[in-house]
């Protein structure tokens, strides 16, 4: 063993450094799973033994954007970030994970298949608690890459009978609920307009890169849950206004971030009609601090942006299958 400035603490005492791979994130964590380590990273920021900072973004270039994301889970003993980058439309993702104790990498994990994962199961959580628990007929809008987790979270936490499903291309929303039917074994109902979609819903999730609603508030049924999941720039929005005025209880992952990023929040408390200080955070209403609705009828509402908390927990339940599976190759050290 060498000894001096290049040897690491990971070889010392024996704690092996991974590079991880998406398939191998994909065989060794499920949408339950994700769902499990979101909830604990949640309860243990309600005890005070996590910390979240918000992401940070950067200009890279002509069409280039790099991001950070950073996270400590003391329960957990480990702390990394997530970065990604932009380039000319195309998201790369990356965990680093570290030991805490001995600060240790213990790996770098690659996160697109983690991240769709870890925002589902965020939906999950948050419908779990503030969707009233006879809801069984869902509307999602959006068909993309995270519109699969969303809705296959959506189910673990909710026996759903009906799901209608809208995207402004026939052939995209067509081709997902014959895909969705298929895996969930519900009914997933393409229809032509978000209204058609959402009037009746008892859970609503919006996940687009829409820069203007698709969601209108008149549409709400009472007593329905809202899950707003895609965009996350204060210049763009997925609900209007109304529904965010409708909404009795209002949720968000991250105040601070969502102070930054949410334009379905900031833009209307720009104007008086929401303030920040009647919002809480996930961790508040899985910790107990705050219930979730007085009544059936309440409308509810989560604003979804996401957090380093959440990569950093469903990574280190990654790295400890992978050490336990002989998964991974190991990094260079």
């Amino acid at each position: 063993m060498r000894c001096g400035p290049n040897s690491t603490r990971s070889r010392i005492i024996g704690i092996p450094s991974l590079y991880i791979s998406e398939r191998e994130v994909e065989r060794l964590l499920s949408i339950d799973d994700a769902i499990v380590a979101v909830e604990e990273s949640l309860m243990h920021r309600a005890n005070a033994r996590a910390t979240n900072q918000h992401r940070e973004r950067a200009v890279g270039g002509r069409d280039v954007y790099v991001n950070t994301m950073l996270g400590a889970d003391y329960a957990l003993g480990a702390h990394g970030f997530k970065t990604y980058t932009v380039a000319s439309g195309v998201y790369r993702f990356f965990v680093y994970l570290y030991d805490s104790e001995t600060s240790a990498l213990l790996a770098i994990v690659e996160a697109n298949k983690l991240g769709q994962l870890r925002t589902g199961a965020a939906t999950g959580v948050a419908t779990r608690l503030m969707a009233n628990a006879a809801a069984r007929d869902v509307a999602i809008i959006g068909t993309g890459f995270q519109a699969r987790s969303q809705l296959a979270a959506v189910a673990k936490v909710r026996s759903i009978k009906r799901v209608r499903v809208f995207s402004p291309t026939p052939e995209k929303r067509e081709a997902y609920a014959r895909e969705i039917s298929g895996v969930l074994g519900i009914e997933v109902d393409p229809v032509d307009s978000a209204r058609a979609a959402v009037e009746g819903a008892d859970i609503v999730v919006t996940i687009t890169s829409s820069r203007e609603p698709v969601l209108c508030g008149e549409w709400l049924e009472p007593g329905a849950h809202v899950v707003a999941a895609g965009g996350a720039d204060p210049y763009i929005r997925e609900i209007d206004d109304l529904t965010v005025q409708r909404a009795d209880l209002i949720v968000v992952d991250d105040r601070a971030q969502a102070q930054i990023e949410a334009g379905e929040l900031t833009m209307p408390a720009e104007r008086g009609l929401v303030l920040w200080e009647q919002m809480h955070e996930l961790w508040q209403l899985v910790g107990g601090e705050v219930a979730a609705r007085a009544s059936a009828n309440d409308i509810t509402l989560f604003k979804s942006l996401g957090m380093a908390l959440w990569d950093i927990a469903a990574a280190k339940l990654v790295y400890d299958r992978a050490v336990g599976s002989g998964a991974g190759r190991p990094l260079p050290g």
